[in-house]
């Protein structure tokens, strides 16, 4: 599989920790561009640093924007977004309204997410551990309407998060099928390997997950 012998430029290397320092992040850098990850993604706060640290390289800087449920007000995302520009973020990984998902209210998720689209490459996070089958559908064409390139699966406190990983490997299935032409991209949960193949085989064509070292180091010793 053509994935798995390139595996680390399709994995966006994730330091999400509340508690997380400097020095931590700056880890997170150097481990990037020691083994080749497809991108850094951190909290907000630390995109001006890494920025910085990636400099140089095609290691892309990934902003997470308004986790864990996406339920801050509009313009304090269109904020939170443009700071991120302006910190150096190429791209955006946002969690969708998963509140007004819940409640059906897609256009306004659409008009929300339109405009955050137009500010950099954009993933939504649609938090399908939250959503119904139908819900999942929904997300993944909304996001597509939206403008964004990327749907993602989950970040932190998705309720699938300390359970096995076939129900989220399920959701790639239904969010390939249904916005075809956008990339998928697989999160939460994925610690080793065998759990990256199988992201993959269900349709991933991005990986995030904070276990990128430990994924390559075990693929290196199968060879």
């Amino acid at each position: 599989m053509e994935k798995i012998k390139d595996l680390a430029k399709i994995i966006d290397h994730t330091n999400i920790k509340k508690g997380a320092k400097k020095e931590d992040i700056l880890k997170t850098c150097q481990q990037a561009k020691k083994y080749g990850f497809r991108g850094v993604c951190v909290r907000l706060e630390w995109v001006k640093l890494v920025s910085k640290e990636l400099k140089g390289t095609p290691i892309k800087t990934i902003a997470l924007i308004d986790p864990p449920i996406g339920d801050s007000p509009h313009q304090k995302r269109i904020k939170m977004c443009q700071r991120a520009k302006k910190d150096g973020a190429d791209e955006l990984d946002v969690v969708m309204n998963i509140v007004n998902a819940k409640h059906e209210r897609w256009e306004k998720i659409l008009k929300d997410l339109k405009e955050i689209c137009k500010i950099l490459p954009t993933k939504v996070i649609i938090g399908s551990g939250y959503l119904t089958d139908k819900e999942i559908i929904k997300a993944s064409q909304i996001a597509k309407k939206a403008g964004a390139f990327c749907v993602k699966t989950a970040t932190e406190k998705d309720p699938l998060e300390h359970r096995e990983l076939k129900e989220k490997f399920y959701h790639l299935k239904l969010m390939k099928k249904a916005a075809p032409g956008l990339l998928i991209k697989a999160s939460g949960g994925i610690r080793n390997l065998k759990d990256a193949k199988e992201a993959i085989k269900a349709g991933a064509d991005i990986i995030g997950t904070s276990s990128g070292v430990k994924i390559i180091k075990e693929l290196k010793r199968k060879k």
